[in-house]
């Protein structure tokens, strides 16, 4: 395949309808150069999630809340922590903190939200 040899320049837009019509019939390839494109990082996105059914022993279930409960976080949160955590580990790499800290404020807004829905106790006289 030939390397394109120039880029053509983007032209200018007065509205977005305008920009949207362009786009439906040019093609990218001729007005931007791939070579120099970098993969997106969006780190405040929310992941999507996907519910599982997971069988645990009491046991480990038992010790697993009993550590959330001490880090005040809840026991799925922490079990999320800690699969990313083995999971970079298996994959030759170093459990970033970026995954540790979002998954702690997923968990800390989980727990806040926990702590709303509790019904308040009214003080006795």
């Amino acid at each position: 395949m030939a390397k394109r040899s120039k880029v053509k320049s983007i032209p200018q837009f007065k509205s977005e309808a305008e920009e949207r019509k362009f786009w439906e019939s040019a093609d990218s390839a001729d007005y931007v150069d791939w070579g120099k494109a970098r993969i997106g990082v969006f780190p405040d996105l929310k992941p999507s999630t996907e519910t599982i059914s997971l069988r645990l022993p009491a046991g480990l279930l038992a010790e697993l809340k009993a550590l959330a409960n001490q880090r005040d976080v809840p026991y799925q949160s922490l079990l999320k922590i800690f699969l990313a955590e083995r999971i970079a580990l298996e994959r030759g790499q170093k459990p970033t903190q970026v995954v540790r800290d979002r998954v702690r404020r997923q968990a800390t807004r989980v727990a806040a939200a926990v702590k709303e829905q509790r019904p308040r106790r009214s003080a006795r006289r």
